[in-house]
């Protein structure tokens, strides 16, 4: 029901694309009202009740009048009701108007749909829009750990999990590095891009928990998840996937997203992406039996201009006497 590209109604049909045109031309007075005349004609329609719930949030951004909060809320609900999976994303409007869980906001299905569209311009706009350098940060990570407490950490990894590995960026930045390279993603257009490397024995269309629950135990030496975890609230689940499938004295390496200053927890930010708080990443980092071989500040991305700030974490499993390095002490 949710990816519907029509209603079934041409006249409904039209109405809709006008809605969307009026919101693309920053017009949510008139795209509410489009969407509402294609929901009269075609009223299980899903993307006009999203629409109109995207309208209506705009509306009451701009004025703050309760009335357009209760109608976006609304048109979010019918939405979610049509579209059960949320492959629209109606969970993450719901948290940001404070009707949701903001925990559960990023569905599975709205991961999949987002990055399948996204697939085609994922690269240029990650690398050359928005500066991402995520590969070439978590590698430059662990080079520089030989010059650290743990002398003994490998250039060479013979097994490695790449999590929510998209067209396989990451697998690029660890080439010559790895014996066996395994990925995992949501969307099978990411996949389809990331097999063309030839870099990867495996590609899993999975999310990263189901696929390390499939990974037998102690199997591999590196796992690496460069901003993915940005999409996933609670982290104990990921953690605790990793450290069972990492042999002993193997690293988990991966990038967070920073909350504002005072924050604390898990937060939903207004970007739709997790940030994660560096009291909070210790606490998991423990719980699930790990080492901090390295946290260190960094800007994972630039978002209109302006950076993005971040950790890069290096876990070591069962390390004994570890180095914890402190965000501030390696900026």
């Amino acid at each position: 029901m949710s990816r519907q590209r029509s209603s079934g109604d041409l006249l409904a049909d039209r109405r809709y694309a006008y809605a969307e045109a009026c919101l693309a031309d920053g017009d949510p007075g008139a795209a509410a009202e489009m969407a509402g005349q294609a929901l009269d004609l075609a009223p299980g329609y899903a993307p006009a009740w999203f629409l109109l719930g995207r309208a209506r949030e705009i509306l009451f951004e701009r004025s703050r009048d309760e009335a357009d909060q209760r109608a976006a809320l609304a048109a979010f609900e019918r939405a979610l009701g049509l579209d059960p999976a949320d492959a629209l994303g109606s969970r993450l409007h719901l948290a940001a108007l404070g009707g949701g869980d903001a925990l559960a906001a990023m569905s599975p299905a709205y991961i999949r749909a987002l990055f399948d569209g996204y697939a085609p311009r994922f690269e240029q706009h990650l690398v050359d829009e928005l500066g991402y350098c995520g590969p070439s940060l978590l590698v430059a990570a662990l080079d520089a750990l030989t010059g650290a407490d743990l002398s003994c950490a490998p250039q060479h990894f013979p097994s490695v999990l790449d999590l929510g590995c998209g067209t396989g960026l990451m697998g690029r930045a660890l080439a010559g590095r790895v014996g066996r390279l395994a990925g995992c993603d949501l969307s099978p257009a990411m996949l389809a891009l990331a097999g063309r490397t030839g870099l990867y024995e495996r590609l899993v269309e999975a999310d990263l928990v189901t696929f390390l629950a499939g990974e037998p135990d102690a199997s591999a030496d590196l796992i690496v998840a460069a901003d993915v975890f940005i999409y996933l609230g609670q982290l104990a689940s990921a953690l605790g996937g990793m450290a069972r499938a990492l042999r002993p004295g193997g690293f988990a390496v991966f990038t967070v997203q920073s909350p504002r200053e005072g924050e604390t927890g898990v937060v939903l930010g207004a970007d739709g992406r997790y940030a994660h708080a560096d009291a909070y990443l210790r606490a998991e980092v423990e719980r699930a039996g790990f080492g901090i071989a390295e946290m260190r500040a960094a800007a994972i991305r630039r978002q209109k201009r302006i950076d993005v700030p971040g950790r890069i974490l290096i876990l070591h499993k069962h390390l004994i006497g570890t180095h914890e390095m402190d965000a501030t002490e390696k900026p």
